[in-house]
């Protein structure tokens, strides 16, 4: 054998396999955008949205892209004394790209207008893994949001945050639907942010009232940097 040929072989052998792995941290590092692969274990709340965020930025840390801050998107109502919080205003200014590096929007404009490029393709784990849609078992694609179409919070007054993320029953959740898919085809239904509230027995916050609706308590996390 050459030594040429011996080189070609090491390189093959050795560098590629060592390369590869660095290739995936690189991305992973890049990655601003993805939807959580578990929740906090008790429906809708989530400790708030500092609980929210620490759940992000958890999540984030663990896949390798750490390095940015992690904010859920998520709204509150005003309430004792407390302003509303919009969604669209704590998530940064974008582009947003998931753990394949596919730019899921370029602004906050973007994402919430026709041409954001999130659906069950693209909205995928800080895993890179995809989430269960219409039509799997179990179906998962309820995310929880608190917000309207616009990414603003509901007025005060009917809940739509489960009591701010801090309930695990009573009370309901404004929910979207990450793969674009309902019951029907209306807007809503295709709403990746705003499609229908939570239900249950005993109120819709629950683990189990989440789940039934076709949901696991996922949300979305945007890098804000």
């Amino acid at each position: 054998m050459t030594s040429g040929r011996k080189l070609q072989l090491f390189i093959v052998m050795v560098v590629l396999p060592l390369a590869a792995p660095a290739a995936a941290l690189a991305q992973a590092a890049a990655m601003t955008f993805f939807i959580t692969s578990a929740g906090s274990g008790k429906g809708a709340d989530l400790g708030g949205l500092s609980g929210a965020d620490r759940i992000c930025q958890s999540l984030a840390q663990a896949a390798g892209a750490g390095g940015h801050t992690w904010h859920a998107y998520l709204s509150t109502q005003a309430s004792g004394g407390q302003a509303a919080v919009n969604a669209r205003d704590r998530i940064g200014r974008g582009p947003w790209k998931n753990a394949k590096g596919e730019v899921i929007a370029t602004s906050v404009d973007d994402l919430h207008s026709a041409n954001n490029k999130l659906n069950k393709q693209t909205a995928l784990t800080e895993k890179g893994q995809p989430v269960n849609g219409r039509g799997d078992q179990p179906n998962t694609h309820d995310i929880l949001t608190g917000s309207q179409p616009d990414g603003t919070a509901f007025a005060a007054g009917e809940d739509m945050t489960c009591k701010n993320w801090t309930s695990s029953g009573e009370g309901a959740a404004m929910l979207g639907h990450h793969d674009r898919q309902g019951l029907r085809d209306d807007d809503a239904s295709k709403s990746w942010n705003s499609s229908h509230p939570s239900r249950g027995q005993g109120g819709g916050c629950s683990q189990d009232a989440l789940r039934g609706t076709g949901g696991a308590g996922l949300f979305y996390c945007f890098a804000t940097n």
